[in-house]
């Protein structure tokens, strides 16, 4: 699982351009919003979860910050999550595919 968090500026035109494609490339290349400017990938392999941050390292817009996170499916799993101080379940992580 990779996740790529990101803050970026969207003071001018031209920043909310970048902001934009930045977010829809992530998409493109199959991460899902988790939050706001937060977007997570499942791999399933550490050598696919790096293709796709490579991915994400060759369209970094030249302004704001941009971390990537490698995180395996267990440790997903064990995120806590609370909406106030209610904690609700975390959403299932990505099935992976079964080749027979």
């Amino acid at each position: 699982m990779s996740i790529v968090l990101f803050d970026l500026p969207t003071d001018t035109k031209r920043a909310r351009k970048e902001y934009v494609q930045f977010r829809k490339y992530l998409m493109k290349d199959g991460f899902t919003m988790m939050q706001y400017s937060v977007y997570m990938r499942h791999s399933a392999s550490d050598e696919n979860a790096h293709v796709h941050i490579t991915r994400v390292k060759s369209c970094l817009p030249p302004d704001g910050e941009v971390r990537i996170i490698k995180i395996t499916d267990k440790q997903f799993e064990n995120i806590e999550v609370f909406y106030g101080k209610i904690k609700k379940p975390i959403e299932p992580a990505p099935t992976q595919l079964e080749f027979l």
